[in-house]
């Protein structure tokens, strides 16, 4: 009986013992989990910025001053082609953003980095600044995209354009030769331009440019050598820039048309920064 009771105490203590190793594990476990709880609460903050929109503050900051001096330049840009003066580079505004491959507006800022993308590209400065030294360049690389092939047109190859298709109401028949072609095309650019009502072209029913519409309107098309002899001798300093020796005229497929600007002379040795010619 003595030895029962003792075994009777000795299971009761190692209870005892067992309940309370629970309890303090059950206890500690609860103590962690509301822990991990309370501190799953709290969440680390960190700020995350675009690097793009980062790289565009940059460069606003520092091409302001260059975009600024594009503004101006835009209208007032003094520079020489053909041995005559011209202002400006706003007419060629499509060209250059298609060689800068860029939508941005002449005086912002995104403009001026594209611009000096291109500059140091070509080894030129890249201040952002499109100055007559990055613009003559820019001439310098669509004159090399003119034509190649400077065959002579024949006589078969070539359609007389109605005068109506031309700026100059008067010019001759032997004048307004087009080559075939390069006329059909011509015409099709002209009925998109009238079919797009932004451009607000003054047309006929027939969907013809009207009359009293210049904008579009031929000003010079293909020219005889002899021609072309006779407008070099009358402008000495054009330079083959301005007048070509060998000029895509001859082939019947380079067209000069009215974009805008100030007038124009049409009779072919002035050139303007109001028309859009193949020289």
């Amino acid at each position: 009986m003595k030895y029962f009771r003792v075994h009777i105490a000795l299971v009761f203590v190692a209870l005892a013992v067992l309940v309370g190793v629970a309890s303090f594990e059950a206890g500690s476990g609860r103590g962690q989990s509301q822990s991990a709880q309370a501190d799953s609460r709290v969440k680390p903050t960190v700020l995350v910025t675009d690097p793009r929109n980062a790289a565009a503050e940059n460069a606003s900051s520092i091409f302001a001053a260059a975009a600024e001096r594009n503004a101006a330049l835009h209208n007032e840009l003094v520079w020489t082609f053909g041995g005559k003066q011209q202002h400006g580079w706003y007419l060629y505004d499509s060209l250059i953003n298609q060689g800068l491959k860029t939508q941005n507006g002449a005086s912002s800022s995104g403009f001026a980095a594209a611009l000096a993308g291109w500059q140091k590209k070509v080894g030129l400065n890249p201040s952002g600044v499109l100055d007559e030294e990055s613009f003559n360049r820019m001439i310098s690389e669509w004159q090399k995209n003119r034509l190649k092939d400077r065959s002579y047109a024949q006589p078969d190859q070539l359609v007389t354009a109605p005068v109506s298709d031309f700026y100059d109401p008067e010019r001759l028949a032997e004048l307004r030769q087009v080559e075939r072609e390069t006329y059909a095309a011509y015409k099709r650019m002209l009925a998109a331009a009238i079919a797009d009502p932004s451009l607000n072209l003054a047309h006929t029913s027939n969907s013809e440019l009207a009359p009293t519409e210049k904008y579009l309107k031929i000003v010079s098309a293909f020219r005889p050598r002899e021609y072309q002899d006779q407008l070099r001798r009358q402008s000495p300093n054009a330079g083959s820039a301005g007048l070509a020796v060998n000029s895509p005229h001859f082939t019947g497929r380079a067209l000069d048309f009215y974009v805008g600007g100030d007038p124009v002379d049409t009779k072919d040795s002035q050139f303007q920064p109001s028309i859009v010619r193949g020289f």
